[in-house]
C-alpha cells in the first residue's frame, strides 16, 4: 500500500464529510488545500501528494507523453490512492465522501472512481482527460460527478471531456459539464460552480 504524504485538516464534527484534493502535474498537497473549507465548510479536508516525479513536477501516475499513460503504472497507482482513501473513510466514518481533483488530480480520482465506484459519493473532476474508454462501472449509478472544462483546452479535448461526461451518464451517474471558453486554465467561475455543486450534495 502508497504510504502518501498528505495534508489535513479536521471536520467540524466527529462524522463530518470528507473532502479529498487532488493537485494537477507540478503542484502539491497545499495547491487547493485553502480552498477545502470554501468549498465545503466544516468538511474533514485530505490532500495527498503525488508521489510520481517527472522531471521534479510531481503527479500521481506516470506517462510516456503529453496524453499518453502509462497504462500498467496507472492501474497499479489507482489500486494504491483507492486503498488510501478506503483508510481515510474508516479513521472518521464520513457521512460523506466527496473528491476534486485538477488535471492530473483529476484523472487519477475519475481513475478510482471506474475501479472502486462505491468509494465516493460525488467527485469534482477539473479539466481530465481519460484518453481510453473504461470499463463499465455499474456501482457509479446515482453518485453525483461534476466535470469543468475549457472549450479551447489542449490538453483535454472537449470530444474528450464530453465522452467522459456521456461514460458516467451511460453508468448511471448524475453528471453535468460546466464549460467556459478558455484553456486548461482554472477560472474563478468553475470554482464557484465547484462550490455549488458540492453544496448540493
Amino acid at each position: 500500500m502508497a504510504h502518501y504524504h498528505y495534508r489535513e485538516a479536521s471536520g467540524a464534527t466527529p462524522n463530518a464529510p470528507l473532502l479529498l484534493l487532488f493537485h494537477g502535474t507540478g503542484g502539491d498537497e497545499n495547491q487547493f488545500f485553502d480552498l477545502g473549507n470554501e468549498l465545503l465548510p466544516g468538511a474533514r479536508i485530505v490532500a495527498p501528494r503525488g508521489d510520481v516525479s517527472e522531471h521534479g513536477a510531481l503527479r500521481y501516475f506516470k506517462r510516456t507523453g503529453e496524453g499518453v499513460y502509462d497504462m500498467a503504472d496507472l492501474a497499479l497507482r489507482t489500486r494504491q490512492m483507492a486503498d488510501f482513501i478506503g483508510a481515510r473513510i474508516a479513521e472518521s466514518q464520513p457521512s460523506r465522501v466527496v473528491g476534486l481533483g485538477y488535471s492530473n488530480g483529476a484523472n487519477i480520482l475519475a481513475a478510482v472512481q471506474f475501479a472502486a465506484p462505491g468509494l465516493l459519493d460525488a467527485s469534482v473532476l477539473m479539466h481530465p482527460l481519460i484518453p481510453f474508454v473504461p470499463a463499465p462501472a455499474p456501482g457509479l449509478a446515482g453518485r453525483k460527478v461534476l466535470i469543468t472544462a475549457g472549450r479551447r483546452d489542449p490538453i483535454g479535448p472537449a470530444s474528450a471531456t464530453q465522452a467522459l461526461a456521456d461514460y458516467f451518464v451511460g453508468q448511471g451517474a448524475d453528471a453535468s459539464v460546466f464549460w467556459h471558453d478558455g484553456g486548461h486554465e482554472l477560472r474563478g467561475e468553475e470554482l464557484g460552480a465547484a462550490q455549488a455543486f458540492l453544496a448540493g450534495v
